[in-house]
């Protein structure tokens, strides 16, 4: 665990805008509602707040135009730029009416202008933005209506105003992300322009598809850009955009999706390097990718690229084309420097309208930026980045490395550095524990006072750029590549060399992983169990380094994991099953190779024991009382990551009785892997294993048996039941549970007996007319004749003839055996 310091203030949420002032050491925070001003080197501690909230007026009026008064109808803080030492600019979505202001940094309030933000701030606080402050003028780019159907870059200027052409060329469905001013060279003999350049992602214009094909891009305008005379009124003339590439060509791989850009500066660097963090369209695999570009590459695509043009293809989805034609001078879309002034061009107010309007259908150029190396810096799978902030470090011999801050949409960041076999992510720090998205990050590269801020929807989060004392061995601390970190021998510590005052020769530290200047040996944390068999153990270990392996080892043999014995987990590993041959030391090391050198050293060891019983003949009630009286023993000793302390908590899954403390711990808290053990009956050790293996399993196996017929049982007696196959008892309780609705088979045996005695009369008839009579089914009943003279009646003789027509003409009452329920 590392230390962070969170900023949260209840019923406050969307900490998505912040602005730092290094000079006055404020961090200033734009939430919903709300401006905070907090101390940079403790952002725990609050100097100033300002609420900033809707009328209840405008919250209605939102409310009507159908958005969401309690969320979309609010004041979400968008803007906040630095305009000079006493104020700050601040614009808010203000219920879909941006409005803007000034903040007075001496009273901490605002000044009441109330300017309207249209073109300065979005509408909507879900809609993309970007801004800049460049020489008390704010540069934007954000949605201009309500609906955020018309994208626009502008500036807000109280001399010369200037915004976009509204038009699918220039800008197409945009989504912004970043916006920075590149200062020209004082001593450049072209006498160049500052320039402003704007990073987002709009639907192509180039190509049309059924889908919308996305397109990153990077659009620069020029500060002393005054708009034209006749043709581009107050519109830029210097606006000029081109594509960004960042792919992998021998996979295929597109990232066409720019989620945020860092533009880095430093005295070291002969020019800006542009990094950007990009994601495929497409993302199914769940790709990320940092891109770096120079500026030169950058400025070669705007002042010497070919432009494209509008066309008509038939059957074909390319939609403009490369523009082969004459290109008019001055160059359109070219900032005023010297070769313009020579030709009377001091202004973009005096260009030709054929220039003008050539870059009025031309803003795209044909060009594309091109990264460094042709190729993504860095590429991770399984992540989606969204913000990058890069910092420039002098290593202890001089070399100079780029650090890369990028944070990820589960609110963890990862710090990864460039080195001759590529990129290595040194550390992954979750910021936020409630893995929501990092939308902004900022950097303090003061000396000193070196910090990264992160802002989500949650709070903010202030972290060190390095977590130096993390590693507690020399190994440790120069495998993890740290340009920040070196191992001080004197103090057996690794510092973060910036917080020193004077640099050491004596300090210990490579980039490139050659650990074989550490003299010192490596602790061992020593960890000693008693387990019972049956039961199953957990035995952890986590490594520090990112390209090491950890290789486990028994009895100083390599450990075979993939046997179904064994489980191997990300800081652990699983042993089922214990028994008398699985006693004995298992050590966790880390093995590394850096230049053909094996570094290895053992991050763990851990002590297992068979727990033993003496067992005398004692009745039952004697083997009940002990088995209680050793359900409290299993322990555990959980050790601290200072080793100084120790802590009992209750096992359940492997039963210790000690675990002591043989060596100073590696790292931070290393858990005894009797957690999460289970309790079994131990058994004799004079035993065979295989024996005690059948005898531990021979209850189970008959509990097993005996449920499995039961239910089987069960099974056969309802379904007899129910199809009515048994006695009458068992249909009287089916009737019951059936509450009546299922009819069962009826009793027949009375219609039976009527069908048979109407047979017998019929045979008595036949033999009076002379037919042979037909025996009589002999129904067990005896019967006496009607008549003495055996002469039927009349009356007699006309129902037997009506019998003979209707000999099953019977009526019987069928009585059901749930009749009973049926009448209750």
């Amino acid at each position: 665990e590392v230390q962070l310091i969170h900023f949260h203030e209840s019923e406050v949420s969307n900490y998505s805008t912040l602005l730092l002032s290094e000079d006055k050491d404020v961090l200033y925070v734009g939430a919903r509602e709300v401006i905070f001003a907090l101390n940079a080197i403790n952002i725990a501690e609050k100097q100033h707040e300002l609420h900033w909230k809707v009328t209840e007026d405008k919250r209605a009026k939102c409310a009507v135009k159908g958005k969401s008064e309690q969320t979309e109808c609010r004041n979400y803080v968008r803007v906040l730029q630095q305009l000079n030492d006493t104020f700050l600019y601040v614009c808010g979505t203000n219920a879909f009416q941006p409005a803007c202001d000034y903040l007075n940094l001496i009273s901490f309030e605002l000044g009441g202008k109330n300017e309207d933000g249209k073109g300065r701030c979005p509408f909507d606080p879900a809609q993309s933005y970007t801004s800049v402050m460049v020489d008390e003028e704010l540069y934007s780019g954000t949605s201009y209506n309500f609906l955020g159907s018309e994208p626009i870059i502008s500036r807000h200027s109280h001399q010369s105003p200037l915004r976009t052409e509204y038009a699918i060329p220039w800008l197409n469905e945009p989504s912004f992300v970043f916006a920075d001013v590149i200062r020209a060279e004082q001593n450049n003999t072209d006498g160049d322009d500052d320039k402003i350049y704007f990073f987002f992602t709009e639907v192509s214009v180039e190509y049309e598809f059924v889908g919308k094909l996305m397109i990153p891009r990077i659009a620069r305008v020029c500060k002393r850009d005054q708009g034209g005379l006749r043709t581009l009124q107050k519109k830029w003339t210097s606006f000029l955009k081109a594509r960004l590439i960042c792919t992998i060509p021998d996979k295929n791989l597109i990232f066409n999706i720019i989620n945020d850009v860092f533009i880095l500066k430093s005295s070291t660097l002969k020019e800006p390097v542009i990094y950007g963090v990009f994601t495929p369209q497409l993302n199914n695999v769940g790709l990320s990718a940092v891109c770096a570009y120079n500026l030169s590459t950058v400025e070669d695509v705007f002042s010497k690229g070919k432009y494209m043009q509008s066309a008509t293809v038939e059957q074909s989805h390319t939609k403009w084309v490369r523009y082969n034609g004459e290109i008019p001078n001055p160059r359109p879309g070219a900032c005023i420097n010297n070769e313009a002034r020579a030709s009377n061009y001091v202004s973009s107010l005096n260009l030709p309208d054929k220039t003008l309007q050539f870059v009025k259908d031309h803003p795209l150029m044909d060009d594309s930026v091109t990264p460094v190396g042709d190729r993504p810096r860095l590429v991770k799978r399984d992540v989606k980045y969204t913000q990058i902030v890069v910092d420039r470090v002098r290593a202890l011999n001089g070399t100079i490395y780029d650090v890369m801050f990028i944070s990820t949409d589960q609110g963890a960041l990862h710090k990864a550095i460039s080195y001759e076999n590529g990129m290595h992510i040194i550390e992954e720090t979750q910021l936020f524990p409630n893995f929501e998205p990092v939308q902004t990050l900022l950097l303090s590269s003061k000396k000193g006072r070196r910090y990264l801020y992160a802002g989500s929807n949650s709070g903010v989060v202030q972290s060190p750029l390095a977590f130096c004392d993390k590693y507690t061995t020399c190994v440790d601390c120069v495998l993890a590549r740290d340009p920040y970190c070196a191992w001080k021998p004197l103090e057996a510590s690794c510092i973060d060399i910036f917080k020193e005052s004077e640099i050491e020769r004596s300090w210990i530290q490579n980039i490139g992983g050659d650990a074989s200047s550490c003299s010192d040996k490596v602790s061992e944390n020593s960890l000693q169990h008693t387990f019972k068999h049956g039961s199953t153990a957990e035995l952890k270990c986590s490594q520090k380094s990112n390209l090491a392996q950890v290789v486990w080892k028994f009895k100083d043999d390599v450990l075979r994991v993939e046997s179904p014995k064994y489980r191997l987990l990300e800081k652990a590993l699983l042993i089922f099953n214990l028994s008398e041959g699985d006693s004995g030391v298992y050590q966790c090391l880390s093995e590394e190779k850096v230049k053909n050198k094996k570094f290895s050293q053992v991050l763990a060891k851990h002590v297992l024991e068979l727990k033993k019983i003496q067992h005398t003949t004692v009745g039952p009630t004697a083997a009940a009382v002990a088995t209680e009286g050793n359900s409290d023993v299993p322990k555990v000793s959980a050790i601290s990551a200072e080793g100084s302390t120790a802590q009992t908590s209750t096992t359940h899954m492997l039963p210790v009785t000690t675990a002591r403390v043989v060596t100073k711990p590696i790292g931070s808290v290393l858990t005894s892997a009797a957690s999460n053990t289970e309790l079994f009956n131990s058994i004799p050790d004079a035993v065979p294993e295989k024996t005690m293996f059948l005898k531990s399993n021979d209850n189970f196996l008959l509990m097993f048996l005996f449920l499995f017929f039961f239910i089987l049982f069960l099974c056969l007696l309802s379904y007899n039941c129910y199809k009515g196959y048994l006695p009458g008892q068992c249909l009287k309780f089916r009737s019951v549970m059936l509450l009546g609705k299922k009819k069962t088979k009826s009793d027949f045996s009375d219609c039976e007996q009527s069908v048979k005695e109407t047979l017998v009369e019929q045979g008595s008839v036949s033999h009076q007319s002379g037919e042979q009579p037909k025996p009589a089914h002999d129904t067990g009943y005896e019967t006496e004749p009607d008549c003495g003279s055996s002469q039927l009646q009349p009356a007699d003789l006309q129902a037997s003839r009506e019998a003979k027509d209707k000999p099953f003409d019977v009526k019987c009452e069928l009585k059901y055996a749930d009749s009973d329920a049926e009448g209750d």
